[in-house]
């Protein structure tokens, strides 16, 4: 069954509106996460101690690895959902709901076992200090257990969004963050549960969001699909065509999060105003990168959309744009950060060794934002068209691959601090350009068309049969 699109404004509105549209409800949604969990940070270093604090932190760098890759996963169910849905197929929209949210459910209990089982000898191979070993491995535990409604969270609202939805996704995450805080505060702060019942406090925020979600799609009225418990089970050509298109971000995401590991371990060498100074410069650079990863998503969504309604004369339109405002507003923020770069370094700390080092940092990075734009806005609208497998070995090669040797052959040779921070333009040039000559080539959109086309025969073919 297919259904016109005439009332989905991001097939027929203005581009700029709809992109702004969409991007300002997850630009928000980010931004007001990070405030979450830098008062989640506050509450358990002020009221736990430093200790607990560093046995939280120590569990980041795990998380962020398992985490990253079901992430990826779910970016690929919401190319297919909005692909399907700009074509207005009701039916196709229907099955891959239904089959992303059993992913969704079967990987979290898979992540959970995994995690249960494997997390204090993880912690032990990450070095993890001994002093903080035991409340590392109990917050990581405690935490694993809330995989299945952070997987459906997450699963749920790449749905919403492949759809044109970014606004409920938004209350959802506000509704779960003040949950997140107010538990917190009860639990670490009121009954002294220490790591346990900040890892407690997540679990339950978890869960709050992934009820939200569910309730959402379950209650959606006039959405392609009708949620329903005996339909949730993996249809394999679904799960196949969400695993093409998620599994290079998955790896995507699993490499950078490697990469980064190398890059912390370097900064870590030059010693603790270096590290200090490191930690709080990624908290104000933030500011850039859920900016440039919100147009990511937006441009991903739109593009998807307009492909799969074969509208393809505004995916490119809709990409050209997308670039300049996302390049207009990175100048903008690169012309703040530079002058302000001591204030903002003030507001964290007022070591003057740490602030001296910070502004370096600032002062050297944060002009080069603007050549890593490409990297981030055409390869989201490529995933928006299915191809995923030359920007993933763009990013794989150019970016992490790239990266990691810079950091193990030059860093050492050179031995300084600006070394390691050269390691982002020095990585993030060859690819944007690798980028931007693979997009003018123009050959990816017939190939993209072409397997769009034996996607709809093969559909076609199983339901005839």
């Amino acid at each position: 069954m297919r259904t016109t699109q005439a009332q989905n404004a991001i097939l027929t509105g203005s581009i700029p509106r709809q992109l702004l549209l969409f991007f300002l409800p997850i630009w928000f949604g980010t931004l007001f996460q990070q405030l979450y969990n830098t008062a989640d940070t506050l509450i358990v270093g002020n009221f736990c101690g430093t200790q607990s604090l560093a046995a939280v932190g120590a569990t980041g760098a795990f998380v962020q690895l398992l985490v990253g890759i079901f992430v990826g996963l779910c970016s690929g169910a919401g190319v297919v959902v909005a692909q399907s849905y700009g074509a207005g197929d009701v039916e196709e929209v229907d099955r891959q709901v239904h089959t992303a949210l059993a992913m969704a459910t079967l990987g979290g209990a898979l992540l959970t076992v995994l995690g249960l089982v494997s997390s204090r000898f993880v912690l032990q191979l990450m070095d993890t200090p001994a002093e903080i070993l035991g409340e590392a491995t109990i917050y990581l535990q405690i935490y694993f257990l809330g995989m299945i409604p952070q997987f459906l969270y997450n699963m749920g609202t790449n749905i919403l969004r492949a759809v044109g939805d970014s606004k409920r996704p938004l209350y959802f995450l506000i509704i779960a963050s003040l949950v997140n805080i107010v538990l917190d505060v009860v639990f670490v702060a009121a009954f002294h549960w220490g790591v346990a019942g900040a890892a407690i406090a997540t679990v339950i925020s978890q869960v709050a969001s992934a009820v939200l979600t569910i309730r959402c799609l379950a209650g959606s009225n006039g959405m392609p699909w009708h949620l329903r418990a005996d339909k949730l089970r993996p249809d394999a050509n679904t799960t196949g065509n969400i695993c093409r298109i998620g599994l290079p971000s998955a790896v995507q995401s699993a490499l950078y999060s490697i990469s980064n590991i190398v890059i912390q371990a370097s900064i870590n060498a030059f010693g603790t105003n270096a590290v200090a100074a490191w930690s709080v410069y990624g908290k104000i650079d933030f500011l850039f990168w859920m900016t440039v990863s919100s147009f990511g998503i937006a441009i991903t969504t739109f593009v998807g959309q307009n492909f799969g309604a074969r509208q393809y004369d505004r995916v490119r339109s809709g990409t050209r744009i997308c670039l300049g405002m996302t390049a207009a507003i990175t100048i903008c923020i690169s012309l703040v950060l530079y002058p302000a770069a001591g204030l903002a370094f003030r507001l964290f700390t007022q070591d003057e060794a740490v602030i001296t080092l910070g502004v370096e940092i600032m002062h050297f990075l944060v002009p080069t934002y603007i050549t890593y734009i490409c990297i981030e806005i055409l390869s989201g609208a490529l995933r928006g068209c299915g191809d995923v497998r030359v920007p993933t070995l763009i990013t794989v090669f150019g970016v992490c691959g790239l990266r990691i040797a810079w950091l193990l052959l030059v860093t050492p040779r050179m031995g300084t601090l600006l070394s390691v921070e050269a390691s982002y333009p020095i990585t993030w040039l060859p690819a944007s350009a690798l980028f931007v000559v693979y997009y003018l080539r123009g050959s990816w959109l017939p190939r993209c068309i072409q397997a769009q086309e034996a996607a709809a025969d093969k559909e076609k073919e199983a339901r005839d049969s």
